[in-house]
């Protein structure tokens, strides 16, 4: 089975930085067919592949996870903080637009708690390498819910 719109779509993967510094890899499933599950420009190259298909694409920032944003770095006071939260941790609140965001945990500095609601890996080229294992018919319920259902997938 070829890739096309509502295909459910099984790859391994690898992300470096351009130098080679490994960032992640894994495995995942995505919607095939403009849902945002994945980097447009890999669904892209994937169109109209099939299991076995391998391929490596260098991404812009901008193609990944985006330029960096400014205005999703935040200093709050630390008694304003959550107590048990850490360096690394996450908290959810208000971006700029008024809708929830994430924010990690950068630093705490003496009164101050640094916060970054930008992707960790924002503002970076990367190169995304993939393999994939597995092609099939998306049920009925994953388009509705726009997303791939079970292994590697979204779990309700």
């Amino acid at each position: 089975m070829n890739i096309t719109a509502d295909t459910a779509v099984t790859l391994s993967y690898t992300v470096t930085s351009l130098a080679g510094k490994p960032l992640d890899a894994g495995s995942l499933a995505y919607l095939h067919g403009g849902y945002d599950n994945i980097f447009p420009k890999v669904e892209a190259a994937l169109d109209g592949q099939a299991v076995g298909f391998a391929t490596t694409l260098e991404l812009p920032a901008a193609d990944a996870f985006g330029e960096r944003d400014e205005s999703l770095v935040r200093t709050i006071p630390k008694a304003e903080f959550p107590p048990g939260v850490k360096v690394g941790g996450q908290l959810q609140g208000l971006g700029p637009d008024g809708q929830p965001q994430v924010f990690n945990v950068v630093k705490i500095k003496g009164p101050e708690v640094h916060l970054d609601g930008n992707h960790p890996l924002a503002g970076q080229a990367l190169k995304f390498s993939c393999k994939v294992t597995e092609v099939r018919a998306a049920s009925a319920e994953e388009i509705v819910h726009r997303h791939v259902h079970g292994a590697h997938g979204h779990q309700h």
